[in-house]
């Protein structure tokens, strides 16, 4: 009787492992929002990128961070479906979507130059994506993005009487109105200075947290992709040095490569703020420099 006893505990046991086992798994895949697998890519015989696999769960900010030709842009085109790879799949939410076009992939893209059209007025440009898809955000939805990011004083100017700070807004809330699975952000800070970089990078945060919005960033900016992002995948040479929170990397760089690239990185930007506050601090200093 004992042993029955102790069967049937074992068997309930077992069962109960099987379901925290189907859970976690379950909760896993669901955490998994896009991933890049054995990705490869070449040009002309030359790889671009090599082997190139990635995971990233749904809802954090990822910044690809890397020097001028590494292959981040080539990583940011293949996922978006605007180069095809040579090998290797691309996968939302579990689903191979690598030969889905990027029309029906419902991811969307804020450009470098905002994209936006100069002969249309603020509001025109938000909601210029909702002429050919008026379903996908209701009109008190777009009100409150238009809130959300500042622009209510705003809506009737043209795109020339705006400033970076304002266009860059314009261009987020234009593509936030679609509704976009995972947003994609190529060097969003790059023509930004000062109070306003940092009004944006708290922007992207707080869309990020309160939309749970898988964004990825392409920077080459370090002090940009430490700051801003939960992760930050670092390329060199078409591969990835390393891939880790901005902690990780800062405290345990993977090879002397990103040890050296995040420190120089700052170093320059640290000299050219000294420089600046020089300047401003003495304005003879400019002209005796000249």
């Amino acid at each position: 009787m004992f042993e029955r006893k102790r069967s049937r505990l074992r068997n309930k046991l077992e069962r109960e492992k099987y379901r925290n086992q189907k859970a976690k798994h379950c909760l896993e895949r669901s955490r998994k929002h896009v991933g890049a697998e054995t990705y490869k890519k070449s040009y002309d015989g030359v790889t671009i990128l090599n082997d190139v696999n990635l995971e990233i769960e749904k809802g954090e900010i990822v910044s690809i961070l890397g020097p001028s030709g590494c292959g981040k842009t080539t990583l940011l085109n293949l996922i978006l479906g605007m180069t095809d790879a040579d090998s290797g799949s691309i996968l939302l939410e579990g689903e191979d979507i690598t030969r889905v076009p990027m029309e029906k992939k419902g991811f969307n893209i804020v450009f470098q130059d905002y994209a936006l059209f100069p002969n249309l007025n603020v509001y025109q440009n938000i909601t210029y994506g909702l002429r050919n898809k008026p379903g996908i955000s209701s009109k008190q939805e777009v009100e409150e993005f238009i809130d959300l990011l500042g622009l209510r004083e705003h809506l009737e100017k043209k795109i020339d009487q705006l400033s970076g700070g304002q266009k860059q807004r314009t261009a987020l809330a234009r593509t936030m109105v679609m509704k976009p699975k995972i947003l994609f952000l190529d060097e969003p800070l790059s023509a930004l200075d000062g109070v306003i970089k940092e009004s944006i990078k708290a922007k992207i945060k707080e869309i990020a947290r309160e939309f749970q919005l898988t964004t990825i960033i392409v920077t080459h900016d370090p002090e940009e992709a430490l700051t801003l992002s939960d992760k930050v995948l670092i390329v060199n040479r078409g591969g990835i040095a390393q891939f880790g929170r901005p902690e990780e990397i800062i405290e345990h760089p993977a090879d002397s490569f990103v040890k050296e690239f995040i420190l120089n990185q700052l170093e320059i930007k640290k000299n050219n703020i000294f420089t600046l506050f020089r300047q401003e601090q003495n304005p003879a200093f400019m002209m005796q420099a000249v």
